[in-house]
């Protein structure tokens, strides 16, 4: 007879498991010492050491593995199983918090780029960065700072649900997967998130804070590097902080001639260098 053990600890977050276990192991452990009673008492009778018949020997000793065998063995799974049952659930707190944000609750950078790699066809990668976080902690004190982060996060978590997934980057900086829908609604759609923390005042610790928030994207097309997404995306949220913030830019924008005027000579400067280095690149 094989019976499973369930090895993996998985199994055992359902106490329900626990029980089945136990009585899995319980009846195997009444079977094997079934079957070595059966197996010894013969030569003990021929040897003439069985102080009763054989037929009353089977009988007593099989009735006393299943009522004694049974229950030693029925505690020990029992425990064992609750023991098993509580490692496996610890595991599982370790291994959420190791992938989640303690501030925000959402995923943290590390699960955030496992979920970037799983991620392929009709999507894109948004990076979000609070505007002026800094001033808010130095004027109104990291409690403020820390709620904003917090206000933030609930916002994007309800925004980017299901399939799509967002998640704290560090600091002030927030990513989020959006998935679905064609390149123009999933760029609108982080665009209203953007304008719904534009227009959230948010309050903690004596002080009310209005927000703005801007944005990157970049597309997650079909045999796109993760890392290229990810630069393009930094790109194009580094440009929209340069346009005056509280904006959202989408990497195939490009720099709209409108936009020169209103750029720093050093952030023109630096995009032609870096424009020419990627046609260096290509050549």
């Amino acid at each position: 007879m094989r019976i499973s053990l369930q090895a993996q600890l998985g199994d055992f977050q359902d106490r329900h498991t626990i029980y089945v276990f136990a009585l899995k192991m319980s009846f195997l452990a009444v079977t094997l010492s079934s079957v070595v009673i059966l197996l010894i008492l013969p030569p003990l009778d021929w040897m003439g050491l069985l102080p009763v018949p054989l037929a009353d020997g089977v009988v007593y000793g099989v009735v006393l593995s299943w009522l004694i065998g049974g229950v030693v063995s029925s505690v020990l799974s029992l425990v064992a199983g609750h023991a098993m049952h509580q490692l496996s659930v610890s595991r599982a707190k370790f291994e959420q918090l190791s992938r989640t944000d303690v501030l925000s609750g959402l995923l943290n950078r590390r699960a955030f780029t496992e979920a970037l790699e799983q991620a392929d066809g009709d999507a894109c990668l948004a990076i979000f960065d609070v505007d002026r976080f800094k001033a808010i902690n130095d004027r109104f004190g990291h409690a403020c700072g820390d709620a904003v982060i917090v206000a933030v996060s609930a916002i994007l978590a309800a925004a980017f649900d299901g399939r799509s997934v967002a998640a704290r980057l560090g600091g002030e900086e927030f990513g989020a997967i959006v998935v679905g829908g064609s390149q123009e609604q999933r760029t609108e759609r982080v665009r209203t998130v953007c304008a719904r923390l534009a227009a959230l005042p948010i309050a903690a610790d004596n002080c009310v804070v209005a927000i703005t928030v801007s944005a990157g994207i970049a597309e997650l097309r079909g045999g796109r590097g993760k890392e290229a997404a990810y630069s393009a995306a930094d790109k194009a949220l580094y440009l929209a902080k340069a346009l005056g913030r509280n904006r959202v830019v989408h990497e195939n924008e490009g720099l709209h001639p409108g936009w020169r005027r209103h750029l720093p000579e050093e952030v023109s400067a630096a995009r032609a260098m870096s424009a020419g280095c990627d046609e260096a690149r290509l050549a």
